[in-house]
């Protein structure tokens, strides 16, 4: 082997000494954000906290369809108030302004569209009373206040939907149901604490007396009277006020009765 040889062969071992320390080099640098995510993980389970999570790049719901999801909800409220729930999804979709791939797209049949129109109906109504009674002092201010704003959720859409072919007895609708109650339970409650508010009425009554005063009967062709809606629940107010000025026949329609019915 002659002295050329020797220098080469010393040049190449040099150059792959070289290469294996860059690769493993550029390897540990590689390995360094995963170490970091394993430390903070370490510190965090040490103090109690959740561990970071890796961003995996879930896709959110763009705004537009965000938006078309809620526009057919609400035109679906608004048609189930007006002709019932056996309305024509077309129907929906053309008052919602959108095709009927896109409906479907979003609710494949209908139960699973009147599922979402009476949680949101639900929860909405919620809401109202809520604001009601943080916004009025006055027990029965606050109850007036959330019979109107029921009133224009159109509260009316809940009752002939419970007839229908859905999941009544879902755990969402179930919880929001019972958020609705605990809430209209409390205002009337509190306005008759008061003495702002008959006793010879329940809950019931109120909700009865909402779902009756915010849609029209069925089949009939004057649509335009929820002008009046308003002007009829204040009639059905002012009779809820004490002094109560008769006797009401029959009992007061509790909670119980309206699940019973």
């Amino acid at each position: 082997m002659g002295t050329g040889s020797v220098v080469k062969g010393g040049t190449a071992a040099e150059a792959a000494g070289s290469t294996a320390r860059a690769a493993a080099g550029t390897a540990a640098k590689d390995a360094e954000p995963a170490k970091a995510a394993a430390r903070a993980d370490s510190a965090a389970r040490t103090k109690g906290a959740a561990p970071t999570a890796p961003c995996r790049g879930t896709p959110r719901p763009r705004a537009d369809a965000l938006r078309n999801r809620e526009r057919i909800i609400a035109a679906a409220r608004e048609l189930f108030v007006e002709f019932g729930p056996d309305v024509a999804l077309d129907d929906v979709a053309r008052r919602a302004g959108v095709g009927n791939a896109t409906l479907y797209r979003n609710f494949p049949d209908r139960a699973a569209l009147t599922h979402e129109v009476v949680l949101a109906v639900t929860s909405r109504t919620t809401l109202r009373a809520e604001e009601a009674e943080a916004a009025e002092a006055d027990p029965f201010a606050a109850l007036s206040r959330f019979v109107h704003a029921a009133a224009d959720e159109r509260i009316g859409a809940l009752c002939p939907m419970l007839s229908g072919v859905f999941d009544r007895d879902h755990p969402d609708l179930l919880a929001e149901r019972g958020r609705l109650e605990e809430a209209v339970e409390g205002l009337v409650a509190r306005a008759q604490s008061a003495g702002r508010l008959r006793t010879d009425i329940a809950v019931g009554d109120v909700l009865v007396a909402l779902s009756q005063l915010t849609r029209p009967l069925p089949g009939i062709a004057c649509q335009g009277i929820d002008r009046f809606t308003h002007r009829h629940l204040q009639l059905f107010l002012d009779g809820l006020e004490t002094p109560a000025r008769s006797e009401l026949p029959g009992s007061a329609a509790t909670l119980e009765d309206l699940r019973r019915s």
